[in-house]
């Protein structure tokens, strides 16, 4: 069993940065891709960005790709996730997932159901 717990959420506004951490606890010994989902209000939740075990690979969605950086620091068991000019529609719960299958095609990886392990999720809001 793994637990995520994130932090770092809040409210900001628009053009500000935020910076979210996911702690992971429990057995780390497998070497879990990391993800971040949002989930706004009446929508469904999306794959945002995706990083490997080793760090060497990512992936980003469109809408946020060269505003958020996802990283990884394993020997602290941590994911990252730097929000750079947020916008309002940036405005949701973040999640943290892992994944064991640290290897996946990107469509595949935009599954929510293949990640074994959720963190409880932080509230971000954007003001505009």
């Amino acid at each position: 069993q793994v637990q995520l717990e994130e932090s770092g959420g809040g409210l900001v506004q628009a053009g500000d940065s935020l910076r979210l951490s996911c702690a992971a606890s429990g057995r780390t010994d497998v070497n879990y891709a990391m993800a971040w989902f949002r989930q706004g209000l009446g929508k469904e939740r999306e794959l945002i960005a995706r990083i490997t075990w080793s760090g060497g690979a990512s992936y980003y969605i469109g809408s946020v790709q060269g505003r958020f950086t996802i990283s990884r620091d394993n020997a602290k068991n941590t994911v990252y996730l730097q929000m750079n000019s947020l916008k309002s529609e940036d405005t949701a719960v973040y999640y943290c997932a892992a994944d064991p299958v640290t290897l996946r095609p990107n469509l595949e990886a935009t599954n929510p159901s293949i990640y074994h392990y959720w963190g409880q999720g932080t509230q971000v809001t954007v003001s505009s």
